[in-house]
């Protein structure tokens, strides 16, 4: 195989940028000539090794942060954008986006704003007459969009935040610490019959907790709880480096703060990347150790990306019954459509129709990744007869290079290209020329109709 070339530059500009250095000191400090350095930081040479060595011995720089994850993220956004019909005259090429992605970021992040704008103005002049009675239309991305890119792009990891709850939980009895915390400051707890999951009352200071929730749910509750009062300035500080435009914005992402806080609280990371490395990742094992749900341990999973310690690069999404994707996440090369469902191929889908059950599934993308894949329903009870049932499944996945430290991998057969089944992350991007399941044409191949024959498709992609 041959070795990948390393660029860089948007990743080097960005740090000189932070350290207020000149592109001569810069230069200077990385042993290097000011041209060289230069010419890396536009991207007309690779990162070389002496430059990632004297990178991690002069500054500390972790060098997996050189890799190309929010290149790949960005590049995949830019795709789904593109499929767009709008563009269907003028879609550069995929080296183009490529070249964007990695030499200018902040223009290619312009271009995903505007073209949310767009697909929202749309939206709204399709439904004209329910817009025309809404005061509220301005043209800006929806508050949970927003929430949704800042994680998307924060790589599901919040240092500051991470931290703080690995000290909060220390080595105690978590449950008990989340208690004691709370009642030291004088906050009563009570464990009630109620349709929600927690109820907290500023003027009594009493925090109820649904009798109905697993325990599991109900310690995530309390850590939550403790978030919001007593690492209040810490979730502010956060929310005004990531700058919202909108106050329901900001309102939504305190939660999720406040939700990241409860999950890195209830399994630390230090001890939790540890028990994954020795449980070889095996969900049910980890839950059991930390008392958690298993989408609260896949999720975890997928956020084990701290510097200098990372985890496995995992992607994890959760889908309801219509297919929609509720939360995704992806450390992997592996991205998720913005806009629409997941590709019907994918295990996750099939989570519903074998409740209680693991599936596996060994899968290639068009772009020749091989990943394993585990899917599972999250079906959640509504606790009392009658009440609704969440059905939702979730997937945790990650390249076939790691299957040795997944206990998932034991006895599949990855040496064979037939064992793996084709998957894609939308048609309209989707470079398959055959797939039984494809909905809409890909965006970037001629279509061939002929009325005297008709195959899976009603036409040939060429």
């Amino acid at each position: 195989m041959a070795t990948q070339k390393l660029y860089a530059g948007a990743k080097l500009r960005e740090m000189r940028t932070r350290l207020e250095l000149t592109q001569k000191g810069f230069a200077a400090k990385l042993g290097v000539s000011l041209p060289y350095l230069n010419q890396m930081e536009n991207n007309n040479r690779p990162v070389s090794t002496t430059v990632v060595l004297a990178l991690a011995q002069e500054f500390g720089l972790d060098v997996t942060e050189l890799s190309t994850g929010d290149s790949e993220r960005l590049v995949s956004d830019m795709r789904e954008a593109i499929a767009d019909p709008v563009f269907a005259d003028e879609a550069p090429p995929l080296a183009d986006l490529r070249l964007t992605a990695s030499n200018a970021p902040a223009l290619a992040r312009a271009f995903l704003s505007l073209h949310r704008a767009y697909r929202q103005t749309h939206e709204r002049l399709a439904s004209l007459d329910e817009a025309l009675g809404r005061e509220d239309s301005r043209v800006q991305a929806s508050p949970w969009e927003e929430v949704r890119d800042f994680f998307h792009y924060c790589d599901n990891y919040i240092d500051a935040i991470d931290r703080a709850a690995e000290r909060f939980a220390g080595s105690a009895n978590v449950r008990l610490a989340a208690t004691n915390a709370l009642e030291n400051a004088g906050i009563t707890i009570s464990l009630t019959d109620m349709d929600g999951l927690r109820g907290y009352d500023p003027a009594t200071r009493t925090l109820q907790l649904s009798n109905r929730s697993s325990p599991p749910t109900q310690v995530f509750q309390l850590l939550l709880q403790v978030a919001l009062l007593s690492h209040d300035s810490l979730l502010e500080a956060t929310l005004d480096f990531a700058r919202f435009q909108s106050d329901e914005a900001r309102a939504i992402a305190k939660i999720g703060l406040a939700n990241y806080f409860a999950g890195a609280a209830l399994m630390p990371y230090g001890r939790f990347l540890a028990a994954a490395q020795e449980d070889r990742h095996d969900l049910e094992r980890l839950a059991t150790r930390f008392g958690a749900s298993i989408e609260q341990v896949a999720h975890r999973l997928s956020t084990l990306q701290r510097p200098g310690a990372k985890g496995i690069p995992f992607f994890f999404v959760r889908v309801d019954q219509a297919g929609t994707i509720t939360k995704r996440h992806s450390a992997t090369r592996l991205q998720f459509a913005r806009f629409g469902g997941a590709c019907p191929l994918w295990n996750v889908h099939r989570a519903f129709e074998t409740p209680g059950r693991f599936l596996r599934q060994l899968a290639e993308t068009p772009d020749g990744v091989r990943y394993i894949s585990l899917a599972r329903d999250v079906s959640k009870s509504g606790g009392s007869f009658g009440s609704p049932v969440r059905r939702y499944a979730i997937s945790l996945g990650c390249e076939t290079r790691h299957a040795e430290a997944l206990v998932y991998a034991d006895n599949l057969e990855m040496s064979h290209a037939s064992a793996y089944e084709p998957i894609g992350i939308s048609c309209r991007i989707c470079e398959r020329k055959t797939c039984h399941q494809r909905s809409v044409p890909p965006l970037e191949r001629r279509l061939t109709i002929n009325n005297d024959q008709r195959g899976v498709l009603p036409y040939e992609v060429s």
